[in-house]
């Protein structure tokens, strides 16, 4: 079947990325979120966004006015039973993406597809929560969207080839490149890359190195474009202990375990960029250290 209309639930960092993308590459799109201070805030950080790429020659003011036009929001979940293909883009949680997508299901068009931004949580496991589990499969875009190549496609054990090659289509319209990944705990790119960044946090926990010693070591020793600190700040240190939680409990190995030190700084809330506090403070011109 050909995707025409994309239901997108959550406007938050994910949400709006991937919305931002969908309308330019010409797919009407329909954003849910429960607050519609949230969705004003998607479409005012999509508008801006999209400003900076006409500034850079990226798009023109053409592209970005008819693209934000193809954008509808809305906080009645319901809604999004019409669109061809939705994308689950909630907070990384399995039971809030459980419970939607037991509310979205009595709402469907029969060839609607659904999916999930999930960047750990079993892709089987989800589907077995709807009435299609053959049209279930991973989405799985990289942050910040609009800038990241690589998206990541997980079928689950019941995800068919007709519904593998409809997604992989959106993908190549994007104009990105599709990662085929089999559903096991975190995937390709975060089994990888979680691994690293709760190794970095145990190295400071340890008193091995500081925070600055520890980033500019990875960014200069390794040729990595953001320290390993700095970059679990702009994911989200929550997101980042969710993960770990996940390889934890499904590998069962203890070199997931997350480090106690990741754990305290959720708990306290310091989250990283969203919260202003992280592994660096950012509530002044520059970020500081915060150990």
């Amino acid at each position: 079947m050909e995707i025409k209309t994309i239901g997108i639930v959550g406007a938050g960092q994910m949400g709006n990325g991937i919305a931002h993308v969908m309308s330019l590459a010409g797919y009407d799109v329909l954003l849910n979120d429960i607050s519609q201070e949230a969705l004003d805030d998607a479409m005012e950080l999509m508008s801006n966004n999209m400003a900076r790429q006409v500034s850079r020659g990226k798009i023109t003011e053409e592209d970005q006015t008819a693209a934000l036009k193809r954008i509808r929001t809305t906080q009645v979940l319901t809604e999004l039973g019409q669109t061809d293909l939705i994308i689950e883009a909630a907070t990384e949680r399995e039971t809030v993406k459980q419970a939607i997508f037991e509310d979205l299901v009595p709402h469907l068009q029969p060839h609607t597809i659904l999916t999930s931004n999930t960047s750990s949580i079993s892709i089987t496991r989800l589907a077995s929560r709807t009435d299609r589990p053959e049209k279930f499969m991973g989405f799985h875009f990289m942050n910040p969207v609009p800038v990241m190549q690589l998206v990541e496609l997980i079928r689950g054990i019941a995800t068919d080839e007709q519904t593998f090659a409809a997604c992989k289509d959106v993908v190549d319209k994007l104009g990105k490149t599709a990662a085929s990944a089999e559903d096991f705990p975190a995937f390709i790119v975060n089994r990888i890359l979680m691994p690293m960044i709760n190794e970095a946090v145990y190295t400071l926990y340890e008193g091995v190195g500081s925070v600055q010693s520890i980033d500019s070591s990875m960014k200069l020793g390794a040729n990595h474009p953001m320290g390993p600190l700095e970059l679990a700040d702009f994911i989200g240190l929550d997101t980042c202990l969710a993960i770990m939680n996940v390889l934890h409990d499904g590998l069962a190995d203890t070199k997931y375990r997350p480090c106690p030190l990741l754990t305290k700084y959720v708990e306290a809330g310091w989250l990283g960029r969203k919260t202003q506090r992280g592994f660096y403070d950012y509530r002044g011109e520059a970020p500081v250290p915060t150990r």
